[in-house]
């Protein structure tokens, strides 16, 4: 068995994070974790990203609003799968009198 340390930050964000934010979440986990994630209901910006990733230092995953739906989705986290149609008006027409 592996076991490790990680810490998460989540954020309600509108817009994008910056790197400064991945930044201050990394030097708040120095010395505690091994690894980081951050959720964000917005997005990372690319230098975000970069930061997040940038070698010699622990590793911190990004997960935006987009890919936070799909992973509810996929796992059916709160949310039961629904079927929806959507009428197509113009077949009813040609039963109009």
């Amino acid at each position: 068995m592996v076991n490790f340390n990680i810490v998460f930050q989540c954020k309600r964000y509108k817009e994008t994070v910056s790197p400064a934010l991945v930044r201050d979440f990394r030097g708040s986990m120095q010395g505690r974790a091994e690894k980081g994630l951050i959720l964000t209901t917005g997005r990372f910006t690319s230098e975000a990203q970069k930061e997040a990733n940038r070698d010699g230092v622990p590793p911190i995953e990004l997960i935006d609003g987009e890919r936070l739906v799909s992973l509810f989705e996929k796992y059916e986290l709160g949310l039961k799968p629904k079927t929806v149609y959507e009428l197509v008006p113009e077949f009813f027409r040609s039963f109009e009198s």
